[in-house]
């Protein structure tokens, strides 16, 4: 069975008493009718003399395991108001117990056309970032046709390639206008990245190809196989070259052009865009990219680069500055949070330990030893700070202070400076190996877990309840063989006093009371 606290155990030594009162008193009652069942002025109330007897024989026993009941299931639902509590500040530490909000980087430039963000792996620091390109995606466009115009006379393919993938399109006279054609490329199987569109200008409609992907390397080709060499089809056929690629040393204004990618010499097909790579240095050092989210140049930082980032100067004077740094804001947030969790929690547990001298109900773990030893270790850690050889780094040193009542506060002044002046004491008090987050989750782990003390307490609680449900089956069961018992012995009793009423009435008659003389007597005289 559970632990039963003092106060536990009062309320169910109240509960059984009043129980076991109201059961006497109505036992009592019920035994009137025995009185007058013996005298003969009525017959005895059988079902409630027996209902009387048999609850005051288990009223005891029922109120007690009734009120063990309640307590248990009462105790159960206050564990699981520590466990929420408990559960919601390990979710807030995470940021602060592996470390991901103390590695956590903003990144910032100086002009406009790019944003950057700063990931794991990104160091604090400022950087001169020079954009000369950005990637593009090809666009071709082809020359005027007539709308309705079939391009193919017969059975032919086109055959569309970018960067080695390919795709083939059947055509014929049925599909083969631009529109047609332009719906065939897009709803084509393993379709290697190519838009087509339709623009219907003054010379007629002209057939749009776009890339999907930007980057030198990936142009449009396009094969024409058809028979009739007379089919205005075979006009669309183009092979596009890739560009140079762009070195540190051959960053020109020549050697950038000679990036963009080059189709062969044909008047049907004009580049509207040419494909090419972007191009950028960072503090000096040339680099490229196929596309305009560049990950890799700068180790955790995300550029976007955008045309309006451009330098157009021959001198790097629209070179903009990119500056990494600690983030801050991030840090007080996940900070603040924490506190305000670890109060709720410190709430929770006050309200579950509650007591005044005045009051007829108390917390429901009130002297709870499970709680207790939470409580005290929680407090412990929060308190005794982080200690690195001789030295012991206090929550204080960031603004944060222990009230009486256990509870935490922040002098956000005071975490502000810390954060932006003195790095070094924030990492120290939340670093992922003994920082008090870190602490602080691997022990409410060891209270939360399958085989954590709550876990434990709820379990043999909840067997506690199992024992009482069976003890509660038990007594039903006596209870009904009680019942059976009574009902037959009183119910004999009964007919047994009104066969001796009967007699007497009838022996009455016959000689006579003590204030009358019976039918014998009269006779005689």
């Amino acid at each position: 069975m559970s632990t039963v606290t003092s106060s536990t155990a009062s309320t169910i030594a109240s509960t059984v008493a009043a129980q076991t009162a109201a059961s006497n008193a109505a036992l009592q009652q019920a035994a009137q009718s025995i009185v007058s069942g013996s005298t003969g002025n009525s017959s005895m109330d059988v079902t409630s003399l027996v209902t009387a007897l048999v609850n005051a024989k288990i009223a005891g026993q029922a109120a007690t395991i009734s009120a063990q009941q309640t307590q248990d299931n009462t105790e159960i639902s206050a564990y699981g108001a520590l466990s929420a509590a408990l559960s919601a500040l390990q979710a807030g530490l995470a940021p602060l117990s592996n470390g991901t909000t103390l590695n956590a980087y903003t990144a910032t430039t100086s002009g406009t056309g790019i944003t950057a963000t700063a990931g794991s792996g990104a160091a604090a620091g400022s950087y001169s970032l020079d954009v000369k390109q950005i990637a593009q995606a090809q666009v071709l466009t082809s020359t005027g046709f007539t709308a309705t115009q079939a391009l193919a006379s017969g059975s032919s393919t086109m055959t569309l390639t970018v960067n080695g993938a390919s795709t083939t399109i059947s055509l014929n006279s049925t599909n083969s206008t631009v529109a047609g054609i332009a719906s065939a490329i897009n709803s084509a199987t393993n379709n290697p990245g190519v838009t087509a569109t339709v623009v219907n200008g003054a010379d007629g409609a002209h057939l749009v190809l776009h890339s999907t992907s930007t980057g030198s390397a990936n142009g449009i080709s396009i094969a024409i196989s058809d028979s009739n060499s007379g089919d205005a089809l075979n006009s669309l056929a183009v092979t596009t070259t890739a560009g140079t690629a762009i070195t540190s040393a051959s960053a020109t204004s020549a050697n950038l052009a000679a990036n963009q990618s080059t189709i062969s010499s044909t008047t049907t097909w004009t580049q509207s865009t040419a494909a090419q790579d972007a191009y950028f240095t960072i503090d000096g050092t040339g680099a490229t990219s196929s596309n305009n989210t560049v990950t890799s140049a700068l180790s955790g930082v995300t550029l976007n680069l955008t045309a309006a980032a451009v330098d157009t100067s021959t001198t790097g004077s629209g070179a903009q500055t990119l500056t990494v740094a600690q983030n801050t804001s991030a840090e007080s947030s996940a900070i603040n949070n924490f506190v305000t969790l670890y109060n709720t929690l410190v709430t929770t547990m006050a309200a579950l330990t509650s007591f005044s001298s005045t009051s007829k109900s108390q917390g429901v773990l009130l002297g709870d030893s499970t709680l207790n030893l939470i409580q005290n270790q929680l407090a412990t850690i929060v308190a005794t700070g982080v200690k690195s050889g001789n030295t012991t780094t206090s929550l204080a040193a960031i603004g944060i202070t222990l009230n009486s009542d256990g509870s935490l506060a922040v002098d956000n002044t005071t975490l502000s400076t810390a954060l932006q002046n003195n790095q070094s004491t924030v990492a120290a008090l939340f670093n992922s190996t003994n920082g008090i987050a870190a602490q602080l989750n691997t022990n409410i782990t060891s209270y939360t877990s399958s085989t954590g003390v709550i876990t434990t307490r709820t379990n043999a609680i909840n067997t506690d309840l199992t024992n009482l449900s069976t003890q509660k089956s038990n007594l039903a069961n006596y209870q009904t063989q009680l019942t059976s018992m009574y009902t037959a012995q009183f119910t004999a009793l009964n007919t047994l006093m009104a066969t001796m009423n009967n007699n007497q009435q009838y022996l009455t008659q016959l000689f006579g009371g003590s204030n009358s003389a019976g039918a014998l007597a009269t006779n005689k005289s």
